[in-house]
């Protein structure tokens, strides 16, 4: 009976204290809570420059990202139209209908289309640099993308590197008398810095890749856009020959 009495003592004590210490330990956790800006504030003056980093990566992104979308707008339909406007001797409706689209592939046919009655050498030319011209303008501003994608880890690392020198240097000074808060500051710097340049860099890293393999196919609908529209312009020239 006595031991039973003890054991239950000993089990509401226990379960007492541990009750007590979640309490303080999910206190102390809320005590200790901080916001993603706070965080990043004892990155140190190097987080600003991600952040500015960041932010071009996101523009340059968002405005070549607009530019691909529209120039990936046109109707399937458009060279079977354009082939009856040019077979029918409509060049001008042809031109209307180019300019109705804001896309590489109809600035192309529209360049075509006002050197007919050249000869086809010339045509041919003026397309391809009309092409190189709009192959140049799809991809500006895709190198600086690209050179955040790998120096936004490299500005990271280098905060690790001033956080650990400053960890080194706050010891060196505090002697016999080490306090685990005076590392704390040098710390932040180093590991924070290198979680944000990583983040800057993946993100710009796969934004860069991802428009390059849409460019990528832009390139391709151009060059077959180029190969058709060249077709075209001998189509009535070999009907005559068979005349």
């Amino acid at each position: 009976m006595l031991f039973n009495l003890l054991q239950t003592t000993i089990d509401t004590t226990f379960s007492s204290g541990a009750a007590e210490t979640v309490q303080a330990a999910a206190a102390t956790q809320v005590e200790q809570s901080f916001s993603l800006i706070e965080i990043a504030s004892k990155g140190g003056w190097l987080m600003i420059v991600l952040l500015l980093l960041s932010i071009i990566a996101i523009y340059i992104f968002g405005k070549k990202w607009y530019m691909i979308h529209k120039a990936q707008n046109i109707d399937p339909n458009f060279m079977k139209d354009i082939r009856d406007y040019i077979l029918e001797g409509k060049t001008k409706s042809a031109l209307t209908l180019c300019s109705k689209y804001d896309s590489p592939s109809a600035r192309l046919v529209e360049k075509g289309i006002e050197r007919i009655g050249r000869p086809l050498s010339d045509i041919q030319t003026a397309v391809e640099n009309t092409g190189n011209v709009e192959v140049a303008r799809l991809e500006k501003g895709l190198a600086t993308l690209a050179t955040i994608a790998g120096g936004a880890p490299m500005i990271g690392f280098l905060g690790t590197v001033i956080g650990m020198v400053q960890a080194f240097f706050n010891m060196a000074n505090a002697g016999n008398n080490i306090d685990i808060s005076l590392l704390s500051s040098g710390i932040y710097t180093a590991m924070i810095t290198t979680v944000g340049g990583l983040v800057v860099g993946i993100l710009a890293y796969f934004g860069y890749n991802f428009l390059t393999a849409q460019i990528s196919n832009i390139v391709f609908k151009m060059e077959s856009t180029t190969i058709d529209f060249m077709d075209l312009l001998h189509e009535p020239a070999g009907e005559d020959n068979e005349q």
